[in-house]
């Protein structure tokens, strides 16, 4: 059971790809990303051209109950081994608990997928012990910012193309952890590849996603581990000019997650970069190395004092204690205290 509940996408997709398959598939969790391409892939696959148009029922929560479900469940497929039940939005549906009944003697024959969107079946229910018993449940969970450059290496691998390490780090800082939109802009970045190019530059990220390769939050984080006060003062005027493309939330967000890892870099065990990659969850060491610089521009006691500011900040650019300051003004003040 327990091995079905930890399933990875790339775990359901080599099954599924292998046309081994389960009368159930719960696919759950805050990331709809993977929901959608395990849903895709069955909606896709699992069935011919010509037996989709009688054995392929998509339907959606807002408008099916648990009763309509069950009774579609139960219909034997039509000339074909299987028919395909997909339920989409199925977190809509109430009663869904009423599922176990169904899955007392499921039909082999039909495989029934339930897309349960933004959050996750109560686990010391029944139904959740039955589906993961039966097939699979599978929980899709939000990346953290530090698993996004290497979703996006392993993304772009798969395509048989390459990306440089400041272009991932450009596409990640600026669109987060929205995979679908993510996935969709290193989309666009191929297709605007030319032929003969496999790798994506800073460059081609500048001119196809709307990002500056010199002014943005990564540049901004660079200036402000190196105490570059010039170069932090001109990325915070860039971002005054151009407020819609940098606006203050994302860069505080982002500032805040960097200083608190800082934070626990101190509390590391192991001063080494492999220690300090280990104690933030990094992938690898090198992408501790901001960290060890920074470590010797700000001490711990500065680092915490930054963590507040950022706090203040973020408070006053949703008006707390601020009656007249503009964004740009709110980051200008937070720029002058991390750098003096």
């Amino acid at each position: 059971m327990a091995k079905q509940e930890l399933t990875t996408c790339d775990d359901v997709l080599k099954e599924l790809k292998s046309k081994q398959y389960h009368p159930i598939y719960c696919l759950m969790g805050d990331e709809p990303y993977y929901i959608d391409l395990i849903s895709d892939y069955i909606e896709e696959h699992v069935l011919s051209e010509t037996e989709k148009e009688f054995n392929l029922t998509v339907v959606y929560g807002a408008d099916v109950d648990i009763a309509t479900v069950i009774n579609a469940a139960k219909r034997y497929p039509m000339m074909s081994e299987y028919q395909v039940i997909i339920v989409k939005e199925a977190q809509l549906i109430e009663n869904i608990d009423e599922l176990s009944f169904y899955l007392e003697r499921p039909l082999s024959s039909t495989i029934l997928v339930i897309c349960y969107k933004y959050k996750s079946l109560d686990k010391r229910k029944k139904l959740p012990s039955q589906i993961a018993k039966l097939g699979v449940l599978f929980e899709s969970k939000k990346l953290k910012e530090a698993q996004l450059p290497g979703f996006i290496a392993s993304y772009i691998k798969r395509k048989g193309f390459d990306m440089e390490p400041k272009a991932t780090a450009m596409l990640a800082d600026c669109v987060g952890g929205d995979l679908s939109r993510l996935t969709s802009e290193l989309d666009k970045l191929i297709i605007t590849l030319p032929s003969n190019q496999k790798r994506i530059t800073p460059e081609q990220v500048e001119r196809n996603v709307g990002i500056s390769k010199d002014y943005n939050i990564f540049e901004l984080k660079n200036a402000l581990i190196e105490k570059d006060v010039l170069k932090a003062n001109k990325i915070i005027k860039y971002f005054e000019e151009n407020p819609k493309a940098n606006p203050i939330q994302p860069v505080l967000a982002f500032l805040f997650s960097f200083f608190s890892n800082l934070m626990l870099a101190y509390y590391a065990p192991n001063k080494s970069e492999e220690g300090v990659a280990a104690m933030i969850g990094l992938k690898s060491a090198w992408q501790a190395r901001d960290y060890m610089a920074a470590k010797q521009k700000y001490s711990g006691v500065k680092t915490m004092q930054i963590i507040g500011d950022i706090r203040y900040a973020d408070a006053k650019s949703k008006g707390v204690h601020n009656a007249s300051l503009s964004d740009a003004d709110i980051l200008k003040e937070l720029v002058f205290k991390i750098l003096h």
